[in-house]
């Protein structure tokens, strides 16, 4: 009987622990963040209410946000502060806010011309060599691979694939091999490379397809006018064959037009057809090459219509489920706003470069392309008047919809410094 009592009553505690989380009051407080960090803009700052009984006070001497209501508090000046929940005269709940200066840059949706420097050759492929004694791979046996950079021959430096003809053709009449540095991911070694005499073209070879440069089309993100820098496409540009990302020694971008578009269908990405000079209509240089785009500065000032003037941008944790806006080329050069939605939003404190989930809405955007496409990343996305990010990938099965990068992290990887006055006073 008294076991019976007992284990009865652990039920009813277990049904009640597990009941808790589910109380309305323990679902506010559960949903009070811990940390709010935000610019000092109009935009104020909401946080939840949990009833008459719970009092919501800025706990700051130094005017860094003031309440406007019972969960709501304006922000007056750059700096650190506290909201502090009370019940009974008791704090309860605490939750930091950092107030950082209102920061603007100009949203892009140009079409853009990406040629990229690779750093050193890439290495794409291997051949045989049709020698007197048979047909031999040289290349592989120095057990150089596909994806390998070629950095020097014979302690000299390498930047393009004609730098490379004449180390081999020497070598090979002279009947000996090559020092080759290699770097592979983030290691290098040197290693013996030998050129044999080819039957068929009476030429030397070592066996080797090298690359050492790449072109495509995307678009711009952001221009900062200040610094000049800007940050395009959302995502790493990999060499076509290998799939590895490019790394580069230079690079520039131009003005592209888009000619025509072939429409996305499940299964099979659309793409746009641009045509762009690689010498001609230059507009800024590409200094890096990372997982959220490319980066570089502008050398003059590109024009996308109406949205020429700087607006504010939104940190991951102001980015809001719901409708959003793209700016893209779709003929032309015109940029033009199209009508998405965020279908998810996960605030990140570290970068990451899927954010969101963004799905097209516009039906005239859903007509001429099918949804996104190849060449749209790199769209800037607007929601409430502030730039939150960009398009970067298209789910295969699904081309209406794709993921979006934050524009906090492309920021950063551009060099731009948002938190800099918070963490000087820090």
């Amino acid at each position: 009987m008294y076991k019976a009592i007992r284990n009865g009553i652990g039920i009813l505690l277990l049904v009640a622990f597990l009941c808790i989380p589910f109380i309305t009051p323990v679902q506010t407080y559960l949903s009070i963040p811990n940390q709010i960090t935000t610019f000092n803009s109009n935009n104020p700052i909401s946080v939840p209410a949990m009833g008459r009984n719970v009092k919501v006070k800025s706990s700051n001497s130094n005017e860094v946000i003031q309440a406007m209501n019972s969960s709501e508090f304006e922000t007056v000046a750059n700096g650190e502060s506290n909201i502090v929940y009370e019940l009974a005269g008791l704090p309860i709940k605490k939750v930091n806010v950092d107030v950082l200066e209102d920061f603007k840059v100009i949203p892009g949706g140009q079409s853009i011309g990406v040629n990229l420097q690779t750093l050193g050759v890439l290495v794409v492929g291997h051949h045989l060599v049709k020698t007197d004694e048979g047909e031999v791979s040289p290349g592989e046996d120095a057990e150089i691979k596909v994806g390998d950079t070629i950095l020097s021959i014979n302690d000299q430096e390498i930047s393009s694939m004609k730098d490379v003809a004449p180390f081999v053709k020497e070598a090979g009449e002279k009947g000996e091999s090559l020092s080759v540095e290699v770097k592979r991911g983030k290691e290098t070694f040197t290693t013996d490379l030998k050129p044999y005499l080819d039957k068929r073209d009476n030429e030397y070879r070592i066996g080797l397809y090298i690359r050492d440069s790449a072109a495509g089309i995307g678009t711009m993100t952001f221009y900062d006018p200040k610094s000049k820098k800007y940050g395009a496409l959302g995502h790493v540009i990999s060499d076509m064959d290998t799939r590895k990302p490019i790394e580069i020694n230079d690079g520039t971008i131009v003005r592209s037009t888009v000619k025509s578009i072939n429409k996305g269908s499940n299964g099979t990405p659309g793409e746009k057809r641009a045509e762009f000079s690689a010498k001609e209509g230059v507009i800024g240089n590409i200094t890096e090459n990372t997982p959220f785009g490319v980066f570089g500065k502008l050398n003059k000032q590109i024009s996308n219509g109406k949205w020429n003037k700087p607006m504010p941008i939104a940190l991951s944790n102001e980015v809001e489920e719901g409708p959003a806006k793209i700016l893209t080329v779709v003929e032309g050069e015109k940029v033009e706003e199209f009508d998405v939605k965020i279908i998810n939003s996960v605030p990140q404190k570290y970068p990451e470069t899927k954010g969101m989930i963004v799905k097209i809405t516009d039906k005239e955007l859903l007509e001429k392309t099918g949804g996104i496409v190849q060449g749209m990343s790199g769209s800037p996305i607007i929601q409430n008047g502030k730039v939150i990010g960009a398009v970067t990938h298209v789910f295969v099965n699904d081309p209406t919809s794709g993921y979006g990068v934050f524009i906090e992290w492309m920021l950063n990887e551009a060099g731009i410094d948002i938190y800099k006055d918070q963490q000087q006073a820090g």
